[in-house]
């Protein structure tokens, strides 16, 4: 596995309301073998689960991680 914290997985979809930038798209997951990644953005969490797509970034190899749903912090 590589600790080198270089991005191992691409965050996709979402639509404009998603409001991750390019490049918090790219992540680094220590265990890019789990089935979803959950990201906090200010009052709410946007979901993406694994997908069988990789993507070519820099010459790197990323797993996909597809946008599937949002939800809010209770406050």
């Amino acid at each position: 596995m590589d600790d080198t914290g270089a991005p191992n997985v691409f965050l996709s979809g979402g639509g404009s309301r998603t409001a991750l930038a390019d490049e918090e798209r790219l992540r680094y997951l220590p265990d890019p073998d789990v089935t979803k990644v959950k990201v906090l953005c200010g009052n709410r969490y946007e979901h993406f689960e694994a997908s069988t797509d990789t993507t070519l970034v820099d010459e790197r190899e990323l797993r996909v991680f597809v946008w599937t749903r949002r939800t809010y912090v209770a406050e």
